[in-house]
């Protein structure tokens, strides 16, 4: 398992590290009464991170690892559809799916959203990272974008292996705390800011496996508005989708096919949408 990663920010993971690492002790009174010296040692044999990191798997794995799911889809209680506000705000999130077919970059999508300082959060999974390195960092440091989680191998979150549009999911809990792990390493690693956000290839779960992400420190992220359906939308189809935005809405689309229509899309449709009155807001700005 994903080992070398500083722990998570879960309430599970703080109740871990609590019980790990001993009893607080001032250096000074250790000094000088000997009843505070195994105090010290306690505190210096604390847990390195990697170990806290797998006993927090290893406590996530006697939770959930054998609990059986009763939920599948992209949307349930416990997965973040929309955000929480009334204000006339949109979260614009694309996908960078990685792989064969998928390692694509929609340059003229993100020169549009610079020129216009349209913020977005960017879901990209572990593939298109090691494919476009150079370009992955330039996103990473520009303020406009957020840099979230869509998974190591790009696989749907499931306990049981159980498959979505053709792609085979995740066989255990094992492999689900891998799915989310193996790239939040990589973007904290790269990026030295760990994901907060996290997205499965093709937006599936069961119920066990968002029970998982959350353990991991990571909120399971879908959409309300379907915006480019896999990037197979034709530019109209995009327009329109977009325009049926609500106050709150998060939008997925994707950034890593080029020669597809939703940078066109989304190019005739933001100023539709700001005449409304609506504003453009990345995850964080509202998911706390």
């Amino acid at each position: 398992m994903w080992r070398n990663i500083i722990c998570l920010g879960s309430a599970l993971c703080l109740t871990l590290l609590t019980a790990c690492s001993g009893p607080v002790t001032h250096i000074e009174a250790a000094k000088t009464d000997p009843t505070h010296s195994h105090e010290t040692k306690a505190s210096a044999t604390k847990p390195s991170p990697a170990a806290q990191m797998e006993q927090l798997e290893q406590t996530l794995l006697e939770r959930y690892g054998s609990e059986s799911p009763h939920r599948w889809g992209e949307h349930f209680p416990g997965i973040i559809d929309r955000l929480p506000t009334k204000e006339k705000v949109i979260a614009l999130t694309f996908d960078a799916c990685g792989g064969k077919h998928g390692n694509g970059y929609d340059r003229e999508l993100i020169d549009y959203l610079n020129k216009e300082r349209i913020p977005a959060t960017l879901f990209i999974n572990s593939r298109w990272i090691e494919a476009n390195p150079q370009t992955f960092m330039k996103l990473a440091h520009n303020p406009l974008f957020e840099i979230e989680n869509h998974g190591t191998e790009h696989r749907p979150l499931s306990v049981t292996g159980r498959s979505a549009y053709g792609i085979g999911g995740t066989k255990n809990a094992a492999a689900v705390i891998n799915e989310v792990l193996g790239n939040d390493q990589l973007i904290t690693r790269l990026t030295g800011r760990k994901p907060k956000f996290f997205r499965t290839g093709t937006a599936f779960y069961d119920d066990v496996a968002v029970k998982l992400v959350y353990g991991l420190g990571e909120k399971p992220v879908n959409y309300d508005i379907l915006g480019d359906a896999g990037a197979t939308y034709n530019t109209r189809q995009v327009e329109q989708a977009l325009l049926t935005a609500k106050p709150g809405s998060i939008v997925i689309m994707h950034m890593n096919q080029p020669s597809h229509d939703t940078a066109e899309g989304v190019i005739k449709s933001i100023p539709l949408l700001k005449k409304k009155g609506f504003r453009f807001v990345k995850l964080e700005d509202y998911l706390h």
